[in-house]
C-alpha cells in the first residue's frame, strides 16, 4: 500500500504566491520540503495544484514581459523629488521619464520575431550565398468606391 500524500490544500495557494514571485519548482520543492518528483506527482494528482501554479507563473512572466515592453519603448511614471531648502524638506511631484533602451528593442525583438531579427546568417552550403529569409509581401487590390 502507498504511503499518503504530504499534500494538503492549502499548498495550492501558497504555490499560487510563489510562482507569483517567480519561483521555479525546484524553489517550490525547497519551500515545501519535498523533492521536485513529488511536486511533479502533485501537479498530476491535485488539479487544484497545477492549475495554481500555471496561473501563478503566467502572471508573472506576463508581468515581465510587460514590464520588458515598456522598457523597449520607454515610459514615464510620477514620483516625487525630496531636497532641503532653508532647513525645510520641500517634497515635490513630478513625472520621471525614461527613454526607449536599445537593448531591451534588439532582446524583444529578436525573441519574439527572430526571422526578422536574428543575429546569424544562414549560408547556401551549395554557393555559399547568404539564405534571405522569406519577408511578408502586401500587395495592393484596386479599390473600388461605389458611386
Amino acid at each position: 500500500m502507498a504511503r499518503p500524500s504530504s499534500y494538503k490544500e492549502e499548498y495550492a495557494e501558497q504555490a499560487l504566491k510563489l510562482c507569483r514571485l517567480g519561483a521555479i519548482d525546484k524553489e517550490l520543492a525547497d519551500f515545501f520540503g519535498v523533492s521536485e518528483v513529488t511536486i511533479n506527482k502533485w501537479k498530476q494528482d491535485f488539479p487544484e495544484f497545477i492549475k495554481s501554479l500555471k496561473e501563478g507563473k503566467e502572471l508573472a512572466d506576463a508581468e515581465v514581459a510587460n514590464k520588458l515592453f515598456q522598457r523597449a519603448t520607454g515610459y514615464s511614471h510620477d514620483d516625487v523629488h525630496i531636497s532641503n531648502y532653508q532647513g525645510q524638506v520641500c517634497i515635490t511631484p513630478i513625472i520621471k521619464h525614461y527613454a526607449p533602451d536599445t537593448t531591451a528593442c534588439i532582446f524583444w525583438l529578436k525573441n519574439r520575431r527572430p526571422d526578422l531579427w536574428r543575429d546569424r546568417t544562414e549560408v547556401n552550403p551549395e554557393d555559399d550565398e547568404p539564405i534571405i529569409p522569406s519577408t511578408i509581401t502586401v500587395q495592393r487590390k484596386d479599390a473600388r468606391i461605389a458611386k
